[in-house]
């Protein structure tokens, strides 16, 4: 049984949204699960995983400007900023972070409320550390 978490962190790398899926769901799912809940924000980082022509309008009428880089298959390239883009190592530190805490990185619980529950215990104490 394996999982796939996705997250939301604020602009120093808070955790702030989390969705849980099956492992061999798309990453387009985790999108369309936290694109309504996202709070009000400047720009989105996100890697290739989420580059889609429906999230990116999403996130405009939103006021959200996003910085996804465009996928190699891509017919036309996708502008981004990429200095910018290098600041999405916050997200990378903070699942970092996560997988410190044991029953997270090894996924000692079965069941995926149990194992989410365990997830936003880490990321209470993470947010205020």
């Amino acid at each position: 049984m394996n999982t796939k978490l996705y997250a939301v962190t604020d602009s120093l790398g808070r955790p702030i949204r989390f969705f849980i899926s099956a492992g061999q769901v798309s990453d387009y799912t985790g999108a369309r699960a936290l694109v309504n809940s996202q709070p009000p924000a400047d720009w989105l980082l996100g890697d290739r995983g989420y580059d889609a022509d429906w999230f990116r309008e999403a996130l405009n009428d939103r006021g959200i400007k996003p910085c996804i880089p465009g996928r190699k298959s891509r017919d036309k390239p996708v502008r981004y900023d990429k200095r910018r883009y290098k600041q999405r190592n916050r997200i990378e530190i903070m699942f970092g972070r996560l997988k410190d805490w044991r029953c997270v990185a090894t996924r000692y619980d079965r069941c995926p409320k149990v194992f989410l529950s365990a997830i936003a215990l880490a990321t209470t104490i993470l947010f205020w550390l």
